[in-house]
């Protein structure tokens, strides 16, 4: 308890900490599986550093590791207005509700003959110049037009183009890194800011925790008779926007779309009913698991979420978790204090930084037992 009786771990800032700049992880280590790895007891004071190849040793025969195959979308277009000015927009989700802009159908100048349209809500820049019927050109081959704009400044935004959406996003996109990493995307950034298991693009930003896997320890983990099932939960980018407010009980998050897999909720809540451990790599599975949890069990199908999972709540389907170190103040640091406990994170969070572990998406990892 804090002053006042209230308990800590539920205000905004309890969440803070000083971090050495030169602790930011700007870039990858050269292999994945070389982070280090700070494994942590949720039942005793005890912390152990390891690499995180020897994340193996800590699973048993009958495990089940649930991981998220989202994949980032080069999401980030930067491009010309018409009159040359520089610009950019970034792509944030698809849109599904209904189109009413008065420019929709707008004269492109051929465009209507292109085979494939979509329309996406975006954050775009300068937002004071990008109004409804401007155009963004990208490339010869692929244009933005704004649509309109929506409660909250962002844009509603069509894209136009001959090839397929992935296509054209794979020529033109980059990938949408931190701000944090303050530099540009690299060519490595196309595969380091993706785990080797993303299959369907549907995320502007990684889970990071499972940047650190590779095949070969994927394998190892399965030769030692852990079961590994799929979710996805497509990462949005309200996981880098800042809590505004003092008390965590009157944030709202951000919605997020998942899916839970028949196969993968057959197989956990088995587990779940046997004893065995259910474990989630990062904090995507953590809220998948928790949003489609009902009566103890996981139940099948899409989603979507915004459940904000904090002190003093506890996570009912987990029980091991590999995670990064969060920013300060973010929903992500709370959600990893309500399953280990707060007392715990800020020990994890003051012995990683006394060790010199590397943080954020890029850093180093911990695992909660």
């Amino acid at each position: 308890m804090t002053d006042r009786g209230v308990t800590r771990g539920t205000r905004l800032s309890d969440y803070d900490y000083d971090l050495p700049p030169e602790l930011v992880a700007s870039y990858p280590t050269d292999r994945r599986d070389q982070s280090k790895l700070l494994v942590v007891s949720r039942s005793r004071k005890i912390q152990r550093h390891f690499m995180f190849r020897d994340l193996v040793d800590l699973f048993r025969s009958g495990d089940v590791l649930v991981v998220n195959e989202t994949k980032v979308i080069p999401s980030r277009l930067v491009g010309r207005k018409p009159t040359g000015a520089h610009c950019e927009v970034l792509l944030l989700k698809p849109w599904t509700g209904s189109i009413t802009s008065s420019v929709f159908h707008s004269n492109l100048g051929g465009v209507e003959s292109f085979s494939e349209v979509r329309v996406w809500e975006a954050l775009v820049r300068p937002g004071k110049k990008l109004k409804p019927g401007r155009i963004v050109q990208v490339g010869d081959d692929l244009h933005v037009e704004i649509l309109d704009i929506l409660p909250g400044g962002n844009r509603l935004v069509r894209l136009i183009s001959e090839d397929t959406l992935e296509k054209a996003l794979e020529k033109h996109g980059r990938m949408p890194l931190p701000p944090y990493l303050n530099r540009e995307e690299e060519p490595l950034d196309r595969d380091r800011y993706q785990t080797v298991y993303s299959k369907k693009l549907g995320s502007v930003a990684a889970p990071t925790a499972g940047l650190h896997f590779t095949p070969n320890l994927l394998d190892e983990i399965d030769l030692k008779g852990v079961q590994r099932v799929p979710i996805t939960l497509d990462v949005g980018v309200g996981t880098f926007r800042p809590v505004g407010v003092a008390e965590l009980e009157n944030h709202h998050m951000h919605t997020e779309s998942y899916l839970v897999p028949i196969s993968t909720a057959e197989i956990v809540n088995k587990a779940k009913s046997e004893g065995r451990r259910i474990w989630a790599v990062g904090t995507t599975v953590v809220r998948t698991l928790e949003s489609a949890e009902k009566g103890g069990v996981v139940r099948p199908g899409p989603g979507e979420t915004d459940l904000f999972i904090r002190p003093p709540q506890e996570c009912i389907m987990i029980d091991g978790l590999i995670t990064n170190f969060h920013l300060p103040r973010s929903t992500l640091m709370m959600l990893v204090a309500s399953f280990c406990g707060y007392e715990t994170l800020r020990r994890a969070y003051g012995e990683a930084i006394r060790k010199r572990y590397r943080f954020y998406s890029y850093g180093d990892a911990m695992v909660i037992e």
